[in-house]
């Protein structure tokens, strides 16, 4: 049986998140999306929130399961025992910084492995980031969300 772990901060998830995991999701039996603390960046939804908004972007997808972490991913990964990591990737920055946690965390656990996907076509510039920007300055973020969850992300980063 074949598995995978997508793991990030989703805050909020969007629909270049939802389109990695429906891709992973062809691709493996299992796939686990790990909602996980980014130390440099200031969360707007805590993490259970976080994964009540992901596992209403997966609904659809039966072998998608969704859990949240506060540790390190090589430790996730080694109490799991998983050993594929999926991360989307946007361009050649992103490319290069992810090529750097990927040799990080095999430092930290030989037995995991990184693979990077390209974000979907017409999907590489949305980001959690460029969507808080968005709403912040009063913009329609609706269009960049999952349909299952976008009235309860807009309607929070509309209060802010």
């Amino acid at each position: 049986m074949s598995s995978c772990v997508i793991p990030g901060s989703f805050d909020p998830v969007t629909l270049g998140h939802q389109d990695l995991i429906r891709r992973a999701a062809r691709l493996f039996d299992t796939v686990t999306v790990v909602i996980m603390i980014n130390i440099r960046k200031q969360g707007v939804f805590p993490p259970a929130e976080r994964a009540a908004l992901m596992r209403a972007a997966c609904g659809a997808l039966p072998n998608v399961r969704v859990e949240t972490w506060e540790g390190l991913l090589s430790e996730y990964m080694r109490v799991r025992k998983e050993r594929t990591v999926i991360r989307g990737v946007r361009g050649g920055t992103e490319f290069d910084g992810e090529c750097l946690s990927a040799q990080a965390n095999r430092l930290l656990n030989p037995e995991m492995e990184t693979l990077l996907m390209p974000a979907g076509e017409g999907k590489n510039w949305i980001s959690s980031s460029a969507v808080k920007e968005i709403a912040a300055f009063g913009g329609d973020i609706r269009d960049y969300l999952p349909p299952e969850c976008a009235e309860e992300i807009a309607l929070r980063l509309s209060n802010r």
